[in-house]
């Protein structure tokens, strides 16, 4: 079927029918991922004037390539479907930009220790961990990633996150953030062995699926600095407390100092550091078009984003006060309260209800019930 996306014109695969699987896909739903990658590119590229060539290394229909290359990048779609590269050329050819780029059929990681990029898309179906290690290998400046492996990463299937992450993910209310700092932990731990740091400048865990941004530094101290922001959280199944403590050594907590219970889950190593930069973002949204199909929920995200505390975990205001048995106020006055009582308090991009507080779980409650009084 044709669609057109971002302003340019492209045959894709239908949708699937039951019991067939499609050699080639496309998924509609990740139109806002996309866009968010090329307002993303645009804004890096006023960061860093140098970087021109881009490797969209799982191409597919090509949908991510021929829009960079309409955005101006020196592109290369590679892909091991000949299916996939067929339709990645004729995308490229219907929007008059073969000239502009190259499709390649191998294996993404012969061809990124083969050749230097400048930027590395890595939106693999599943984890992309098998594909990090080629990618911090020979990447000059940014490299991007999505996961959609969410149940791994967030600690649903256990075994499974263990595996590809080599991290241990716990299951908790914040298993979306769970997944971001699971996947940016195994990220930066990669990078390390080629003595490359990486620094999170946008990420943002929507829809069942995590993206990232890491702008690199080829750099041994760079790569022991970013090595730094990893440590482990430790979480009470009881009264939802949570405490985060950094470094490669776990030190997990016996008993919960807030509700003496002995249920605590550790999970870690993860990344506690921040995961975007705030002027970055601000940057991604100016970058964001009317004519982008997802502009409005873009910024609404970069906005939600920009403002976040930079905090391990967040909390969702609606478990919370089920679990003390509390009504649950409108999110303005809960978050209003909070400050009230002298602590930091923002929303969370994770949903409506989800926020960040510098607060224990013991003095959310207590400014919560404070204002039921």
């Amino acid at each position: 079927m044709r669609v057109t996306e971002g302003g340019v014109e492209l045959e894709v695969p239908g949708e699937q029918t039951e019991g067939i699987e499609e050699s080639v896909f496309y998924n509609p739903r990740q139109e806002l991922n996309r866009d968010l990658t090329i307002a993303t590119l645009r804004a890096f590229r006023e960061r860093e004037e140098r970087a021109e060539s881009y490797l969209d290394a799982m191409t597919a229909s090509g949908v991510r390539g021929v829009r960079a290359a309409a955005d101006g990048w020196d592109v290369t779609c590679c892909d091991l479907e000949e299916d996939a590269v067929d339709l990645a050329r004729e995308n490229l050819e219907r929007n008059d930009l073969a000239a502009e780029a190259r499709v390649e059929h191998r294996n993404v990681n012969a061809l990124a220790h083969d050749e230097a990029f400048d930027v590395i898309d890595l939106d693999p179906y599943g984890s992309p961990m098998p594909f990090a290690d080629a990618a911090f290998a020979r990447c000059r400046d940014l490299v991007c990633v999505t996961a959609t492996d969410t149940a791994p990463l967030c600690g649903a299937h256990f075994n499974s996150g263990i595996r590809s992450y080599s991290a241990v993910p716990q299951n908790t209310d914040y298993h979306a953030e769970m997944g971001v700092r699971t996947l940016l932990s195994a990220l930066a731990r990669s990078a390390a062995r080629f003595d490359v740091g990486v620094d999170p400048i946008f990420t943002h865990a929507t829809s069942h699926y995590v993206r990232t941004y890491l702008e690199l530094d080829r750099k041994a101290s760079a790569a022991d600095a970013a090595l730094e922001h990893l440590g482990y959280i430790s979480h009470c199944e009881d009264c939802l407390y949570r405490e985060a403590e950094h470094g490669l050594i776990a030190d997990p907590l016996e008993s919960c100092p807030e509700c003496g219970g002995e249920r605590v889950l550790v999970a870690g190593p993860l990344w506690l550091g921040p995961y975007r930069d705030r002027e970055f973002v601000a940057a991604v949204r100016e970058e964001i078009p009317d004519d982008f199909g997802t502009a409005k929920t873009g910024r609404e995200l970069c906005n939600a984003l920009e403002a976040e505390l930079d905090r391990p975990t967040h909390y969702d205001q609606h478990k919370l006060c089920k679990n003390w048995g509390l009504p649950a106020n409108a999110m303005d006055e809960f978050l209003a309260d909070l400050r009230a009582a002298g602590h930091a308090a923002s929303t969370a991009h994770y949903g409506g209800t989800t926020f960040k507080t510098d607060a224990d779980v013991g003095e959310i409650r207590e400014a919560t019930e404070a204002n039921l009084v």
